[in-house]
């Protein structure tokens, strides 16, 4: 992973759940080359946490608030953090 790559954790609130949401998040960051996860939360969100380079990073985030993400997206809370490194991959988690 390179030095620059920054960790993107978000929360994403509206109809994001049963809708598809988890299959597209994981292959836009497929696409990006992105590695982490994503997974529904008890509450309704749903959580993901991305790493990568800080631009393929922002067009996830970019993309996660807009109108191609399946479902209804009604906010999406995020931070910027250093990357762990910890992913090999992107999968969908539970």
């Amino acid at each position: 992973m390179a030095a620059d790559a920054v960790r993107l954790t978000a929360r994403v609130s509206g109809v994001v759940q049963g809708v598809g949401f988890r299959y597209r998040t994981a292959r836009k960051a497929d696409e990006l080359l992105l590695t982490g996860t994503v997974r529904n939360l008890a509450d309704g969100t749903v959580e993901v946490v991305a790493e990568g380079p800080p631009h393929d990073v922002q067009r996830l985030l970019d993309w996660l608030d807009s109108s191609h993400a399946p479902g209804r997206v009604e906010r999406v809370d995020s931070e910027l953090s250093a990357a762990t490194g910890e992913f090999a991959g992107f999968g969908i988690v539970g």
